[in-house]
């Protein structure tokens, strides 16, 4: 018997329906420190997601969907040298100690895509990641992406303004992720006025 239903038709580049796809709006930006998102298999499917615009925008961003990764295959992402990645994730206090930041700025972002939680899951399912001196934020403003996803916190923000924000810090670059936080605003617009309801934090 044959679905009854009909498919709708995908952008090939953005993965989302051809009436809310994104592509003609997102801006470029050359970043100079590599970005490698894993994210986690819930967060790939949700049209609302950023890392999406962060795949399209960034002309060096790879995105990596899975939970649990092999360790010798996520080794060879950072290129065998752990010292010269930082993993984008607040500060670990748990045992008492922060971790330590790199010696020198580092040459490889790595991002977890996830609420809270999962993402929480992902880095106690990832030992390598553990390992990686972390990349903490503390954000000046509420975040631009409330009007799609409600954050436990006012503070907490999506991946894409995350990411942005780092890469600023570490390149010392004021501006230049501007015009991805603009495509932010935009998308958010897009996403509310095809009725898109706001989810409870997780």
């Amino acid at each position: 018997m044959s679905d009854p239903s009909p498919r709708r038709a995908l952008c090939g580049r953005c993965d989302l329906p051809v009436r809310t796809c994104v592509c003609a709006f997102v801006a470029r930006v050359r970043n100079e420190v590599d970005v490698l998102v894993l994210q986690h298999p819930d967060e790939a499917g949700q049209a609302k997601g950023t890392a999406r615009l962060l795949r399209l925008g960034l002309a060096r961003c790879r995105v990596l969907v899975g939970e649990a990764f092999d360790p010798a295959a996520l080794l060879a992402l950072l290129d065998g040298d752990v010292s010269a990645s930082a993993l984008l994730y607040p500060a670990d206090t748990v045992r008492g100690t922060p971790t330590p930041l790199p010696a020198a700025s580092p040459r490889r972002l790595v991002v977890l895509d996830g609420t809270w939680r999962k993402s929480l899951r992902m880095l106690h399912a990832n030992p390598l990641l553990q390992t990686l001196p972390r990349w903490s934020l503390s954000p000046a403003g509420p975040s631009r992406y409330g009007a799609l996803r409600k954050a436990a916190l006012a503070s907490q923000l999506s991946t894409l303004e995350a990411t942005c924000a780092a890469l600023r810090d570490i390149e010392s670059a004021a501006t230049r992720y501007d015009p991805l936080l603009a495509t932010l605003d935009r998308f958010v617009a897009e996403r509310v006025r095809f009725g898109e309801a706001r989810a409870r934090p997780q």
